[in-house]
C-alpha cells in the first residue's frame, strides 16, 4: 500500500513537471536513429517512454501479485486437503483405539466371568466335600455314642485304650 502511494506521488510529480515544462517537452529536436535522422519532440518521446515503462511495470506487478494469489490459494487448498487427511487418519485411529479398548474390556469381562464361574464351582465342590466330612463325623459320633450306650446298657467297662488315655475322664462305674 505504501509503495503504491509512493509510486502514485512520483507519477503525479512527473506529470506536474511535464505540465510546467510543456513547451520544452514539445520543442522539436533532431534525433538520430542510427540509420536516419528525424525531427521530433524529445521531451514527448521520453515522457511516452516513461508512461510505457510505468504501465509495463504496473502490469508486471499485477501479474506477479495475481500469480502469487493463485499460488497461495492452491497451497491453501492443498493444506486444507492435508488437514482433512490428517483429521480422517486421526479419526480412524480413535475408532481403532475405541474398538481395541472395547475388545480388551470384553475379554477382561469374559475372563472375570470365567474366574467367577470357576470360583463358584470350587466353592460348590468344597461345600459338598465339607458336608460329606460333616456327615462322616456325625455318623462316627453317632456310632460311637450308640456303642457306648450299648455298653452302658450291658454294663461293660470301656475299652482299655480309653481308660489308659489319661485325659482326665473318670472311668465308668458299674
Amino acid at each position: 500500500m505504501l509503495r503504491a502511494i509512493a509510486l502514485f506521488v512520483v507519477v503525479v510529480l512527473i506529470g506536474l513537471f511535464a505540465l510546467v515544462n510543456w513547451t520544452a517537452f514539445t520543442t522539436p529536436t533532431t534525433l538520430s536513429l542510427l540509420f536516419t535522422d528525424v525531427q521530433a519532440p524529445l521531451g514527448l518521446i521520453m515522457l511516452g517512454l516513461a508512461v510505457f515503462l510505468t504501465l509495463l511495470f504496473t502490469l508486471w506487478a499485477i501479474s506477479m501479485q495475481a500469480s502469487t494469489l493463485m499460488e497461495a490459494r492452491r497451497l491453501n487448498r492443498e493444506l486444507q486437503a492435508q488437514r482433512e487427511l490428517a483429521d480422517t487418519a486421526e479419526a480412524s485411529r480413535f475408532v481403532e483405539l475405541r474398538s481395541y479398548v472395547g475388545a480388551e474390556l470384553q475379554r477382561s469381562i469374559a475372563e472375570a466371568h470365567r474366574g467367577h464361574e470357576e470360583l463358584l464351582s470350587r466353592l460348590t465342590h468344597l461345600e459338598g466335600a465339607m458336608r460329606l466330612a460333616l456327615e462322616h463325623n456325625a455318623n462316627s459320633v453317632a456310632a460311637s455314642l450308640g456303642e457306648f450306650e450299648d455298653r452302658l446298657e450291658r454294663g461293660d467297662r470301656p475299652p482299655p485304650e480309653i481308660l489308659s488315655r489319661g485325659d482326665g475322664i473318670p472311668p465308668l462305674r458299674r
